[in-house]
């Protein structure tokens, strides 16, 4: 299966008020993946104690919700975009490799500017490897504390898409 077949089985749609409970669930599995390998799992705060200062709902949230399968509405993932910068993008931890990742982060980027950034943990292989395949590239990497638990030092990569010169291709980027 295409990541363009894998991206289809879901609907992208905005976050409404009512997808809290599976957005935390999700935020909160797939973020202990993502510090096990960089920061480390002691860093973890759930969605419930960062969302504010964070600024989940800075810029505009949208949400992955299964289209075809089992449970067709359950949201898988969601992916927030604060003016040209995917700020936040989760999955399901048992939904990976499913393409509703590379269908927020498609949708999240056709909604940016010419230039998209995201920055990933350092150690987080699977997420730079993703958003490397996207088409992304390593603009630079930064050392500091770890935004929203700030007690934990952390390193970071800055990652950017740049639109293809020409028309803006929807679709773009593929991944996953």
């Amino acid at each position: 299966m295409t990541a363009d077949q894998r991206a289809a089985r879901w609907r992208i749609r905005d976050y409404r008020p009512e997808d809290w409970e599976a957005v935390s669930r999700v935020h909160d599995a797939a973020r202990l993946d993502e510090l096990r390998d960089s920061v480390g799992t002691e860093a973890f705060l759930s969605l419930a104690d960062t969302y504010e200062s964070e600024g989940l709902f800075d810029g505009r949230v949208w949400v992955a919700e299964e289209t075809a399968g089992e449970r067709p509405g359950d949201v898988v993932g969601f992916v927030a975009l604060d003016e040209d910068e995917v700020s936040w993008l989760y999955v399901d931890p048992a939904r990976y490799g499913e393409g509703a990742g590379t269908a927020l982060l498609r949708h999240a980027v056709s909604r940016g500017g010419p230039c998209v950034e995201a920055t990933v943990l350092a150690g987080n292989e699977r997420a730079i490897g993703f958003y490397l395949r996207a088409g992304f590239t390593i603009r630079e990497t930064r050392s500091g504390r770890l935004v929203g638990n700030e007690a934990f030092p952390a390193t970071g990569h800055v990652l950017e898409y740049r639109a293809p010169d020409g028309p803006r291709d929807t679709r773009a980027p593929s991944g996953e």
